[in-house]
């Protein structure tokens, strides 16, 4: 991923004047994933040095009430870029900031605020980094003559399909170079199993910066593809019929000693570490569900037939459970975690994943007995034998087990947590009231 940097605020100025900068963008993630930024001029560069950058939390989803909206930006400096495109008046450089309140505290509301307080956990708890590898998978479709989307997709590519079969091919180059200009390590890109599907990988990260380099990715896809006439979407599921995209998260844990998940002479040659965070994440998977898959889309993705995972289980050599353990070993011994996707807040969904790990060490729970058939081909009493759960198939049974798992609550602090079992307790209940143009196709004539 890209490359994390100890920056000056002297550092910060040089930049400036080396790089023609002209505009600062102050970006920041909302309670559902979504990127907003306070764009300024760059007379404004030393107020935001100096932590003085004030800006209304009312009108950010999730945030804040009227009464109490005023809120300051924080700038991370490590996070300092300079964008490789420009406007007529200069280069935009963004910078990724932290919420704080008018007492100069950590906004409990701001989601990255709050993976900056359960990685304090994990240091308290003995351990060094968390590292996240995402895999997260994109459509493209053409636009129209507005400039809006459309559902027609750009190609009729499968899997690692070539030119001329896949015309996006153009586009996801240029993303992958744009993307390597501002620094991040970019281990694969190809074309998915569904026509109009993609996925970058890059390097794996601490979780934080992680987190920031999923969202500077999704600002980067969608930017490029614009270019092109495109339209990226990062929506789980666009289209009926074939596969959804995902966001799978390959993590590892790391003390000074290096990777924690690793020992040579365990079973598999996987620790007890890494056993009982398997454990913990088994434990509580259904209740983060809800912070992986957040909205009423991402259940149309989790069901049999597309490659998402739908059964909570686990395996170190077949795809179909929830986790798989891949097969390097030494210090990329890994968990793969399947069920994401890329609507997740991604700040949210690494915070869960990672306490729900930690609740698994402190409470030396063993996970079941691992998998390694097909799933899919089991009737329900062989998955029952085989204490193999279901995911939640609705975001409403989500937000239920949710609410019901005090350690995933604690994971996003009670404010994050009820802004967003309420939000989303909306969004299901609006989604159930709509008469859906399958259901007139199937019913209307009938009855």
């Amino acid at each position: 991923m890209a490359t994390k940097h100890n920056y000056t605020k002297d550092d910060i100025r040089q930049m400036v004047k080396e790089e023609n900068v002209s505009f600062l963008r102050l970006m920041f993630t909302d309670l559902f994933g979504t990127i907003k930024n306070v764009e300024v001029p760059i007379t404004q560069l030393e107020k935001l040095l100096n932590n003085k950058m004030m800006f209304d939390g009312s009108s950010i989803d999730g945030f804040v009430r009227i009464e109490e909206s005023d809120m300051y930006l924080y700038p991370d400096l490590s996070t300092w870029m300079v964008f490789p495109w420009s406007s007529e008046r200069g280069k935009i450089a963004r910078v990724i900031c932290e919420v704080y309140t008018t007492d100069n505290k950590p906004f409990e509301g701001d989601p990255r605020n709050n993976l900056i307080r359960v990685l304090k956990d994990m240091k308290a708890a003995g351990f060094k980094d968390f590292n996240i590898g995402p895999e997260p998978e994109f459509f493209l479709f053409k636009m129209d003559e507005n400039g809006q989307p459309t559902t027609q997709l750009n190609d009729q590519g499968s899997y690692f399909d070539m030119a001329p079969m896949d015309l996006g091919e153009n586009c996801r180059r240029e993303i992958v170079m744009t993307l390597e200009e501002m620094g991040f390590d970019v281990e694969a890109a190809h074309h998915e199993v569904a026509p109009g599907q993609h996925e970058i990988d890059f390097k794996y990260e601490d979780a934080l910066a992680a987190a920031d380099n999923i969202q500077t990715f999704k600002l980067v896809v969608k930017t490029v593809a614009r270019k092109y006439g495109l339209y990226a979407t990062f929506m789980p599921k666009p289209l009926s019929g074939i596969n959804g995209s995902g966001m799978h998260l390959n993590m590892s844990l790391f003390d000074d000693n290096g990777n924690v998940f690793y020992d040579e002479n365990g079973e598999m040659q996987l620790s007890d570490v890494a056993y009982h965070f398997l454990g913990g994440l088994l434990k509580h998977a259904r209740a983060y569900t809800a912070l992986c898959n957040p909205i009423v889309n991402s259940y149309k993705r989790l069901v049999p037939g597309y490659e998402a995972p739908v059964y909570v289980a686990w395996s170190g050599s077949n795809r179909s459970p929830l986790i798989r353990i891949p097969s390097a070993r030494g210090n990329s011994t890994r968990i793969e975690l399947r069920s994401v996707d890329p609507a997740a807040n991604p700040y949210l969904a690494i915070a869960a994943v990672l306490e729900a790990g930690l609740d698994g060490l402190k409470n030396q729970l063993e996970p079941v007995e691992s998998v390694d058939r097909n799933i899919y081909s089991m009737g329900e009493t062989e998955r029952k034998q085989n204490h193999i759960e279901n995911l939640p198939d609705t975001l409403h049974n989500a937000l239920k087990d949710l609410v019901k798992d005090d350690v995933m609550k604690a994971a996003i602090g009670e404010r994050l947590c009820q802004s967003f079992v309420e939000a989303k307790n909306l969004e299901y209940d609006s989604y159930r009231t709509q008469v859906s143009e399958w259901e007139r196709d199937q019913y209307l004539d009938k009855y």
